[in-house]
């Protein structure tokens, strides 16, 4: 299998996340806060249980330190991606690298009719690359040394 063949479920995300998510309400010094403690670059934020954006390092940076924002009192609500773009659970690593790189993303979300998987990083997506080229390596040769 070439490695960008893999799927985002199973072979990104093989068991359910650990997702650390917040409403919109919440202010943005404790989803940092969150995130730090956490050691996540991104956060999704859930409206009424489904996907309602995410809050990335960038949006810290850009629309709210750069910005001068309070985090004390602005929700992340207020600075958060809205409707952020998803990729779903059955297309290939190669959609979501490809994906990434024309929008410029980290991190994208997974979601399936309304369903959310996840969330993947693009250290996810290399993690899986290389695993997948290492295990091409060993059967390469395997079959070198059988012949």
């Amino acid at each position: 299998m070439l490695p960008t063949d893999r799927k985002i479920v199973p072979d990104v995300i093989a068991t359910p996340q650990d997702l650390a998510t917040v409403t919109p309400e919440v202010t943005v010094a404790k989803v940092s806060a969150l995130m730090a403690k956490r050691h996540i670059g991104a956060i999704l934020v859930l409206e009424k249980g489904k996907l309602a954006g995410i809050f990335t390092e960038r949006d810290a940076l850009a629309r709210v330190l750069a910005k001068g924002v309070d985090p004390a009192t602005t929700a992340v609500g207020e600075v958060m991606t809205r409707n952020p773009d998803t990729i779903l659970p059955t297309e290939s690593v190669q959609t979501a690298l490809d994906l990434m790189a024309q929008r410029g993303y980290r991190h994208l979300p997974v979601v399936e009719d309304g369903t959310l998987y996840g969330i993947i990083s693009i250290r996810d997506l290399y993690r899986s690359v290389k695993n997948q080229m290492e295990e091409d390596i060993l059967l390469l040769a395997e079959m070198l040394i059988q012949s």
